[in-house]
């Protein structure tokens, strides 16, 4: 028998586009399928060929339902795909809402961009699928609750445990068998893990002694302050009571499944207990409307789930579903709160509120997340004084704030004990799913815990043979679809923007129309070094 070979291709090197291709003697499998998130360099992946062949995967084992997990399974059923997809029942009732959302949403943003293009006589793109391709690729979801075995291949199954991360999140447990008489090999993947004091979910699960552990790292250099649910309400509580203006807004990015819907217990809850005053709340995104309904659904499964359901309940809490109902808001006076998806606001109504209260004094915009690199949220979160949105360019007066506590990932502290959790390692340990800083810092955590030697950092599409000695790199694989250089870091186009608003303004700083021109003649120049020094284009 062969060694079972695993091989990258995403959330290496990086956090977002999860995807990890596991082949054996009896065939090849998916772990997630996710989008890839960030600069425009990274995102541009999602409309590339896959580095496989789409109709030699069996099935796909799906952790759990957010994009940068699952956003590229339709993609993979228009191209050939027919397989089971292996997921909890809540999972697959989330993926039934947020695949046919991005889908709307890239149809959308293809629409605006084939427009544009249009204009400038550029090429047209295709959406990397469409409504139909998300029909074809729900039907393949099949069903599994947690701690139960299931069959993926021959000679491989799999089961899920509780990752606390997200409503149906998991981590999985793969064995593969290696022969008449020997023990199977046992692999695990974390997928995401949640943190301490997660809202809705019981601690993390997992399996100890196994042979390979693959564990994500997003947060594995951060280390969190030790807040109880307590704690962290009381703090949501001073923001809030900080951002409040007369004529403001507290703008707050946020994913539209779970964050949204912690976000609408906790506030609720404070404005129940009369910590603050009843204030107007608008849950600005129509998936966050459907994956609210799926929560409700799906709430004794829930640890706070009560709670949930009473905030859901608060007549203070508004949804809005239409565009119309969006573009409302901006008339809205007085003090609200506006929770809006995208959490990175790379995308989604968020822009659309940040365009209106960006450039205000009187609002305040509040991260509770995870902000990747090249996204428009690390750049606000980064203290930029100006940004472009859609192409407009607004200057930052809002005040910006973080508050982490939401997060849906274990921090440096509570991957460590994770990991500890899992011991003994037979072989070694892989770290996913995070930029270099986080993987380095949580390997310098492990000190002691596994050896240096057994802590291997993938890259983007390398592949490793799973040995009964350790993992042995594959050698004259195909080159990555991204050097490892161009992953998880601000591209091109995030210069080019900077670029723009530094030009403008410099010319806005100019003291006369003579200053102006010279600025101008220079740029030019330097964007046409063959033109002779002194002459001036008429």
């Amino acid at each position: 028998m062969t060694h079972p070979r695993l091989t990258f291709h995403g959330a290496a090197g990086a956090v977002t586009g999860s995807c990890f291709r596991l082949e054996t003697d009896q065939g090849q499998i998916l772990i997630d399928c996710g989008m890839f998130q960030g600069s425009k360099t990274e995102k541009e992946l999602n409309y590339r060929p896959f580095p496989f062949a789409p109709d030699g995967i069996a099935a796909v084992i799906l952790s759990h339902a957010h994009i940068d997990h699952s956003g590229l399974l339709p993609k993979l059923v228009r191209h050939g795909f027919t397989g089971a997809i292996h997921a909890t029942p809540a999972t697959t009732d989330l993926a039934g809402v947020m695949l046919p959302d991005s889908a709307h949403i890239q149809e959308l943003e293809v629409e605006q961009f084939n427009r544009r293009a249009a204009q400038r006589n550029r090429d047209r793109v295709e959406p990397i699928y469409d409504s139909a391709d998300v029909d074809a690729c729900l039907a393949l979801f099949r069903q599994h609750d947690l701690n139960d075995w299931f069959a993926v291949l021959p000679g491989l199954r799999a089961r899920f445990w509780n990752a606390g991360h997200l409503l149906g999140s998991a981590s999985i447990e793969l064995e593969v068998a290696q022969g008449e008489g020997a023990a199977p090999l046992r692999i695990m993947v974390s997928a995401d893990i949640g943190p301490d004091y997660k809202l809705m979910h019981a601690d993390p699960e997992g399996p100890s002694g196994v042979d390979y552990l693959i564990c994500e790292s997003t947060y594995g250099d951060v280390d969190r302050i030790d807040a109880s649910a307590t704690a962290r309400r009381a703090l949501l509580r001073d923001e809030v009571r900080a951002a409040m203006h007369p004529d403001g807004a507290l703008l707050i990015p946020s994913f539209a499944v779970e964050r949204a819907q912690e976000l609408i217990s906790d506030i609720g809850r404070l404005i129940a207990e009369g910590d603050l005053p009843d204030i107007p709340i608008y849950v600005d995104s129509p998936l966050a409307t459907k994956a609210t309904r799926i929560f409700a659904k799906h709430h004794r499964e829930l640890e706070e789930g009560a709670v949930l359901m009473k905030g859901l309940r608060a007549r203070n809490l508004h949804f809005t579903e239409t565009r119309e109902q969006s573009m409302a808001l901006d008339e809205v006076r007085g003090f609200h709160i506006v929770i809006a998806a995208s959490g990175m606001c790379d995308a989604g109504r968020i822009r659309h509120r940040l365009k209106n209260w960006i450039w205000r004094d009187t609002a305040t915009v509040l991260f509770t997340g995870y902000q990747a690199e090249g996204t428009l949220g690390r750049i606000l979160q980064n203290g930029a004084k100006s940004v472009r949105i859609q192409g407009e360019e607004f200057a930052v007066r809002a005040r910006i704030r973080s508050l982490d506590l939401y997060s849906g990932h274990a921090d440096g502290p509570e991957l460590a004990d994770w990991i500890k959790a899992r011991l003994p390692l037979t072989h070694d340990l892989f770290l996913v799913h995070g930029e270099p800083d986080a993987i380095e810092g949580l390997a310098a955590r492990l000190k002691g815990v596994v050896g240096a030697p057994h802590i291997l950092r993938p890259r983007l599409d390398e592949a490793f043979d799973l040995t009964d000695t350790g993992a042995r790199r594959v050698a004259g694989a195909a080159p990555p679809r991204l050097p490892a250089g161009k992953v998880a870091r601000l591209d091109w186009h995030n210069d080019v923007s900077r670029l723009i608003l530094d030009i403008n303004d410099a010319l806005a700083a100019s003291p006369d129309e003579k200053n102006r021109a010279v600025l101008i003649r220079r740029l030019r120049a330097a964007l046409d070094p063959e033109e002779p020094r002194g002459h001036r284009r008429r």
